[in-house]
C-alpha cells in the first residue's frame, strides 16, 4: 500500500491504552514516544513496524538510530537464536566469554586495525549515557581537571554526568540538582556562517582572565542529532581537536547516534583527520537495538583501577553475538557504506526539493538529515500527519522544530522513495490547512 494515501487524521486513543487504561493505570508518566505513536505495535521487520490490527508503518525513527540495520534483521536475528538454542551464555558481568572474544575479533579486524587505531574497548553499563559517565570520569582522572566544555545543543544522555554536558533545558530540569562541571562553548554555525566560534573558545581559554578553568576534556558530537541535526564541518572539528591538544585536554567525541555509518563512514568522522582520544558508542553497536554501549580508549590513557567504572548489564552477551555478526555482514568491505552514501545523496536531494516549496532549511549529513521547519508545532503537527499516512517520523532541535529522518540504513530503494513521498505529503497537509498545526 502507498504510503501517501489520504489519511485518517484522528485516532481514538482509548483502544491504543487498553479501554481499562492500562498504560496511563500502570506505566509512568515518563515515556514520551508513546504520546506521538499513538497504536499498539506487535511486530516488526526490516523498515516496518506493524499494529495491533496489522497496519503498516514505514518507520523513519529506527529506534532513535538504534536500529541502522532494520528490525530484526535476518542474519543478525539468526546468529542470535542459534546462540540462545545452543544455550550461549546470556549474562557474563564481565567475564571472559566466547561470544565476547569473537565481538572483540571482529572489532579489531574490521574496525580499529583498518583504520590503526590502536584503541582499548571498554564494555560500560548498557546505555549511551553510561558510556559518557565513564568518558567524563575517565577524563578527570588522567587529567587532574574537573571541568569539561561540552556545546550548545548538545544531547549526551540524562544521567548527572552526562546531563551537564547535555544542552536542552527541558532535560536539564528534570535533574532536580545543580549540574555542574562543565563550561558551554559555542558550536559550529552557533552564531550564523560569520562568526568562528573556534576561534572564540580558543581565545577564551589562552586568556587567564576568561574564567573558565583549564579542562580535563573537550566533549563533541560532530553531527548533533538531538540538538537539531547540525553538523560540524570537517575543519572546525580540527580546530576543536587542536585546542583540546595545546590545553592537554582529552577530545572526546559521542558517536552514540552518528555511528555506525548514521553520518559518515563507521565513525562519522571517519576520513576528517581527527584522533579522538576517546569515543562513545552505543545504540546501533550491537545492530539489533539490544542494550550494548562502549567506550573506546587509548593505550596511554586506559589507567582505570579494577571496578572503577562498573555495571551488571556489561557482559550483555547477546548483544555481543549480534554486533560481530553485523560487523561480518555490513562492514567486512565497503559495499554497504557506499549503498548507504548512495541513500544519503538521495536523501539530502528529496529534503532540499521538500524544503524549497515552503523556504525551509534541510539540515544535517548522510542518513542523519532532516528539514527545520522553524516553528516546533508546525513540526510535530507534520510529524502526527505523516502518522495518518503511515509513517512513523520525529523532531528534534531545541524548540522540536526541525523533522528528523533516521530510516534504516538498508531500507529498500522503493519503501524509502514512498516513505519521502509520505512526508512530502504530510508538509503539504500542514502547510496547506488539511492538519492543524496546533498541539
Amino acid at each position: 500500500m502507498s504510503l501517501d494515501t489520504a489519511p485518517n487524521l484522528t485516532r481514538d486513543k482509548s483502544d491504543i491504552i487498553g479501554k481499562d487504561g492500562l498504560f496511563d493505570r500502570v506505566e509512568s508518566q515518563v515515556r514520551s514516544y508513546a504520546r506521538s505513536f499513538p497504536d499498539l505495535f506487535a511486530s516488526a521487520s526490516g523498515a516496518t513496524i506493524h499494529g495491533r490490527d496489522g497496519r503498516a508503518y514505514t518507520d523513519f525513527l529506527a529506534g532513535c538510530a538504534s536500529l541502522n540495520y532494520g528490525h530484526n534483521e535476518p542474519d543478525l536475528k539468526k546468529a542470535l537464536v542459534d546462540y540462545i538454542q545452543g544455550d550461549g551464555i546470556a549474562h557474563g558481568l564481565d567475564m571472559f566469554t566466547e561470544a565476547k572474544a569473537a565481538f572483540l575479533e571482529a572489532f579489531e579486524r574490521h574496525i580499529l586495525a583498518p583504520r590503526g587505531m590502536p584503541h582499548r574497548v571498554m564494555f560500560t553499563g548498557p546505555t549511551g549515557a553510561n558510556a559518557v559517565e565513564a568518558a567524563i570520569k575517565l577524563a578527570r582522572k588522567v587529567t587532574g581537571r574537573t571541568n569539561v566544555i561540552a556545546f550548545t545543543n548538545a544531547f549526551h544522555g540524562v544521567t548527572l554526568g552526562a546531563l551537564a554536558a547535555t544542552g536542552n533545558s527541558g532535560h536539564r530540569r528534570g535533574a532536580a540538582v545543580p549540574l555542574n562541571g562543565v563550561h558551554r562553548a559555542a558550536y559550529d554555525g552557533y552564531f550564523g556562517d560569520g562568526v568562528d566560534t573556534a576561534e572564540m573558545l580558543e581565545r577564551q581559554l589562552d586568556d587567564p582572565g576568561s574564567g573558565i578553568d583549564k579542562p580535563a576534556a573537550i566533549l563533541v558530537e560532530t553531527v548533533q542529532g538531538e540538538g537539531g541535526l547540525n553538523a560540524a564541518s570537517p575543519a572546525w572539528l580540527r580546530r576543536i581537536e587542536g585546542i583540546a591538544r595545546k590545553h592537554g585536554a582529552l577530545f572526546i567525541i559521542d558517536d552514540i547516534q552518528a555511528g555506525c555509518g548514521r553520518a559518515g563512514g563507521f565513525f562519522s568522522f571517519d576520513g576528517m583527520g581527527l584522533n579522538p582520544d576517546i569515543i562513545t558508542m552505543a545504540k546501533s553497536l550491537s545492530g539489533m537495538g539490544l542494550p550494548l554501549a562502549v567506550a573506546l580508549i587509548r593505550p596511554e590513557h586506559d589507567i582505570w583501577k579494577p571496578a572503577e567504572h562498573n555495571g551488571t548489564f556489561r557482559g550483555n552477551n547477546h548483544a555481543f553475538v549480534t554486533a560481530r555478526a553485523a560487523l561480518e555482514k555490513f562492514w567486512a568491505d565497503d559495499a554497504f557504506i557506499e549503498e548507504v552514501e548512495e541513500k544519503g545523496a538521495f536523501l539530502a536531494r528529496r529534503l532540499a526539493e521538500i524544503a524549497a516549496c515552503y523556504g525551509f532549511s534541510p539540515r544535517g549529513r548522510g542518513m542523519m538529515r532532516g528539514i527545520d521547519a522553524e516553528d516546533g508545532a508546525r513540526a510535530a503537527a507534520v510529524c502526527r500527519a505523516a502518522f495518518a499516512r503511515g509513517l512513523i517520523i520525529e523532531t528534534s532541535g531545541p524548540r522540536g522544530e526541525v523533522v528528523k529522518v533516521l530510516a534504516p540504513l538498508n531500507i529498500p530503494m522503493r519503501q524509502f522513495a514512498e516513505g519521502l513521498a509520505a512526508l512530502e505529503a504530510a508538509f503539504a497537509d500542514v502547510m496547506d490547512g488539511r492538519a492543524s498545526a496546533a498541539a
